[in-house]
């Protein structure tokens, strides 16, 4: 962290911070530290989907030539500095050591509450702030959209997110922790 969160601001800038893996990041050397439940459990249900795919478009660009999904191409840009680019492999890490963490401590029902409240607070910043870096697809799926209004995007958004990846992931934790501890 003494190292990643320095370099990544100079690279990127504060605004970097407010992705959800960036703020993550922080959440989970916190959470590690302090051996908080809640806060692994938080981050399980915001970046375990979206870090999973993310290692999904990597390894399809690595190994295909081309990105499945978007959002790794910075990875293969060669102005940013390489060491830079490698650090953000880190994206790779985050979901096994989730889900060894939420194996480890259990699993905390209020984490997706918490996620709910996180992209809430989050993306409504990203829309507003500095809208042409799209963080979060705040104003987009990889770029911005222009099919509906932006405020409608952004309602959709602060809805079917938490609905479609948040309780679901919540969902699977709670079942895969219970499992794990009825096991024992």
């Amino acid at each position: 962290m003494l190292l990643w969160a320095p370099l990544y601001w100079r690279q990127y800038g504060a605004q970097n911070f407010l992705y959800f893996c960036d703020l993550g990041n922080l959440l989970i050397a916190v959470g590690l530290w302090f051996e908080s439940r809640l806060i692994l459990s938080w981050q399980a249900v915001g970046l375990l989907v979206f870090q999973s795919l993310y290692a999904l478009d990597l390894v399809g660009a690595v190994l295909f030539g081309h990105h499945i999904i978007g959002g790794t191409e910075y990875m293969f840009d060669p102005k940013v500095p390489l060491f830079v680019r490698l650090l953000g492999l880190y994206h790779l890490v985050v979901p096994p050591l989730l889900l060894w963490s939420v194996h480890r401590l259990g699993y905390d029902d209020r984490a997706w509450k918490w996620q709910t409240l996180t992209c809430w607070v989050l993306v409504p910043i990203n829309f507003f702030w500095r809208p042409e870096y799209n963080v979060n697809w705040a104003r987009g799926l990889g770029h911005e959209q222009h099919v509906v209004p932006g405020w409608l995007y952004l309602a959709a958004y602060l809805v079917v997110v938490p609905l479609v990846v948040y309780w679901p992931t919540h969902l699977g934790l709670r079942s895969w922790s219970q499992k794990r501890i009825s096991s024992r």
